[in-house]
C-alpha cells in the first residue's frame, strides 16, 4: 500500500489512481493524513475489505492539476535521528562503529514536504539521504522480532545539517544544527513494509546537480530498523506517526576532501528503491553569515 499527502488530503495510490480517502470512505476517515496513524490497523483493514474505486465516482478527485505534496507524517510527537549508523559512513568519519545507537532529535518545525526549498542558514549546509520509518502503533518495550508489525511504512528523508551550528563550541549541538526550517523534508509517499521484497535491504542514493554523492543500501545499517525500534522503545515510548531517521551512508559533504557544502541553486535528488524520490532546491540564505569552516570529519 502506498499513501500520500496530496493537497493536505490523505490519498491512497493504487495503480494510476489517486484516491481521496475521506471521500471514498464516506467520511469514515478524516482527510488529514496525520490522523490516520492512531487508527492505522482500522485503516489497513478498510483498504483490504473495500474497493475504494467503487466507493464514489469522485474518489479520484484530489484537486485539479498537479497536487501539492506534503509530508507523509506532518505532525509527529517525536522525531528520532540515528548517527553513524552505516558502516561506510562511520569509516569516512574516522569513527569506530557505535556499540549502541547514537540518538538525537530533529525538532518538528524542521519537517517539510518532499519538494520543499532548502534555505541556506550558513556556508556549511550538508546533505544526508536517509530511510525514514513511520511508526504505526504505540511501541513500548517491543522485541525486534515484532518490530516490523509496529511500522506503518517507510519513506525518503533528508537530514539536512548546518555543520557550523552542529559542531560549534566544545559540546556539539546535533539537534539544533539539524532542525532549521525545512531541514527534514520527507516523502513523496509512505510505503507499507509488505510492498518490499526485503524492507531491510533498500538501495538509497543522493545526487547534487546530477552528480551522485551517496550510493548505498540499508543492508549496511549498523542497527537495522528492528533493532532501532527495540532499542528506542525499551526506553522511550514510540507513538503512531513518530519518525525515525535511520542514518545516512557515506558521501556527505563534511566527509569529503576537500569538504563540499550546498550552495544556492543546487538541486538535491534523494531516491530510495521502491519508494520514490524527492527533489529539493537550495535557495539563497536569509541570515547566512561567515565563511566555510573546515571541520574534522566528526559526522552524524
Amino acid at each position: 500500500m502506498r499513501i500520500a499527502n496530496h493537497d493536505d488530503r490523505l490519498t491512497l495510490l493504487t495503480g494510476d489512481a489517486a484516491i481521496d480517502v475521506a471521500t471514498a470512505s464516506d467520511g469514515l476517515f478524516d482527510h488529514r493524513i496525520e490522523h490516520i496513524y492512531d487508527r492505522w490497523d482500522e485503516f489497513v483493514a478498510w483498504c483490504f475489505q473495500h474497493d475504494p474505486h467503487a466507493a464514489s465516482h469522485d474518489a479520484d478527485a484530489t484537486g485539479a492539476g498537479e497536487p501539492a505534496v506534503g509530508a507523509v507524517s506532518p505532525r509527529p510527537r517525536q522525531i528520532f535521528g540515528v548517527g553513524l549508523n552505516y558502516v561506510d559512513h562511520a569509516a569516512e568519519a574516522g569513527s569506530p562503529l557505535p556499540e549502541v545507537p547514537l540518538l538525537f532529535t530533529k525538532f518538528g518545525s524542521s519537517l517539510a514536504g518532499p519538494n520543499a526549498d532548502i534555505s541556506l542558514t550558513g556556508p556549511s549546509v550538508d546533505w544526508e539521504v536517509e530511510l525514514v520509518v513511520v511508526v504505526g502503533s504505540r511501541c513500548a518495550k517491543v522485541n525486534r522480532a515484532d518490530a516490523w508489525s509496529h511500522v506503518a511504512g517507510l519513506t525518503v528523508g533528508q537530514d539536512i545539517s548546518d555543520r557550523d551550528v552542529q559542531l560549534q563550541g566544545a559540546n556539539p549541538q546535533y539537534s539544533f544544527g539539524k532542525s532549521f526550517e525545512n531541514f527534514a523534508p520527507i516523502g513523496p509517499v509512505l510505503v507499507t513494509p509488505d510492498e518490499f521484497d526485503d524492507p531491510d535491504s533498500l538501495a538509497l542514493r543522493c545526487s547534487v546537480n546530477g552528480e551522485i554523492m551517496q550510493d548505498g543500501t540499508s543492508s549496511n545499517l549498523v542497527f537495522p530498523v528492528p533493532e532501532l525500534v527495540e532499542y528506542i522503545s525499551a526506553r522511550v515510548t514510540l507513538f503512531p506517526g513518530d519518525l525515525i531517521f535511520t542514518g545516512t551512508p557515506a558521501g556527505v559533504g563534511l566527509g569529503r576532501s576537500p569538504q563540499r557544502y550546498l550552495r544556492a541553486g543546487d538541486v538535491i535528488v534523494s531516491t530510495i528503491e521502491g519508494i520514490g524520490e524527492m527533489t529539493n532546491t537550495v535557495v539563497d540564505p536569509v541570515h547566512a553569515i561567515g565563511t566555510p569552516v573546515t571541520h574534522a570529519a566528526s559526522v552524524r
